[in-house]
């Protein structure tokens, strides 16, 4: 049996683009996805997932219809299933997202910020 060790620092230094989700791990039926962000992402939700949101590094906020959330880095929230949510960040921000294996990045709403197939690094 093989147990991998990941450096996410490392694993970050591998991503140029914005707001392309790269697997880093997997357990059971759930994947391990990190991506750099900047500006604002679109509305979406995802009716049959919650999403875990870490901030590694740097600053982001979850827009709500109800309000924004604000997180720094080492702060985490969870985004119920159902709720509709547009990320965004002011200047680039690494984040560790945890959900279901062939979940959307762009959930229900779809469009050309889809990636169809999340590569592995």
């Amino acid at each position: 049996m093989s147990i991998d060790v990941v450096n996410i620092t490392q694993k970050f230094s591998l991503i140029s683009d914005q707001w392309d989700p790269k697997i880093i791990a997997q357990l059971n039926d759930y994947q391990v996805k990190i991506a750099k962000i900047q500006g604002e992402f679109i509305w979406h939700s995802h009716s049959e997932t919650d999403e875990i949101f870490l901030v590694v590094d740097g600053k982001m906020t979850i827009h709500l219809r109800e309000g924004d959330i604000y997180l720094e880095s080492g702060e985490m929230c969870v985004i119920p299933r159902g709720v509709e949510h547009k990320p965004a960040a002011e200047e680039e921000c690494q984040i560790l997202i945890v959900e279901p294996a062939g979940t959307r990045n762009t959930g229900d709403t779809g469009g050309e910020r889809t990636i169809e197939d999340t590569a592995w690094i």
